[in-house]
């Protein structure tokens, strides 16, 4: 015949328990966080649209065809601002061309 478990078993598997379910709880976010972010890749930010990539002066930039809106990452604009300001006025006469 089994007797009752211990005090000191009890607290055993309780804490047990409780060890598991705070790793299964942070695994848990961990897999959410990653599916959020891949819910919001490469989506526009003003309408939700898939954005596309084009390459305008020779710079990267992310498109909606949407709502037309044009996103730039931050190496896009460290690029840009490293042309010089004739490549900059250009490459947004053509943005401006390009949506008209």
């Amino acid at each position: 015949m089994i007797g009752k478990p211990s005090r000191n078993e009890e607290e055993y598997f309780a804490q047990r328990e409780a060890a598991l379910r705070r790793e299964l709880s942070g695994r848990a976010a961990k897999l959410s966080e990653a599916e959020e972010r891949k819910l919001h890749y490469m989506k526009c930010p003003k309408c939700g649209a898939d954005l596309e990539i084009e390459m305008l002066k020779g710079i990267e930039v992310d498109r909606c065809k949407e709502c037309q809106g044009v996103w730039f990452d931050a190496n896009e604009v460290e690029a840009l601002t490293k042309a010089g300001e004739g490549t900059a006025a250009s490459l947004f006469r053509s943005l401006i061309r390009s949506v008209s």
